[in-house]
């Protein structure tokens, strides 16, 4: 055995290797138009969880109200974008 492996790794130098991600914000929305989209958040692979499942198609969340706003099949709006539905729950985002 050598020196460097009976210390254990300091948790600062592995912070510093891994790459900075932004804070997730309360409110986020993937649509560009929305006053609550952070493009740089979409840079990372993120990921919604929704009473403890697993959500692929979130359109829009907020933790603080606990609801996700997801699209209702192929239903379109008059403006042509998909009909969201609102789902409550305990909202929790990740990264993946």
């Amino acid at each position: 055995m050598t020196a460097a492996s009976d210390t254990p790794a300091d948790p600062a130098d592995s912070a510093a290797a891994a790459p900075q991600r932004p804070e997730l914000p309360d409110r986020l929305s993937t649509d560009p138009r929305s006053p609550h989209h952070v493009p740089a958040i979409f840079e990372h692979a993120i990921g919604i969880r929704l009473n403890g499942r697993e959500l692929t198609n979130v359109e829009e969340y907020c933790i603080s109200a606990g609801w996700v706003k997801v699209p209702s099949g192929k239903t379109l709006d008059r403006k042509g974008r998909p009909l969201l539905l609102q789902l409550k729950g305990k909202v929790e985002p990740f990264y993946r």
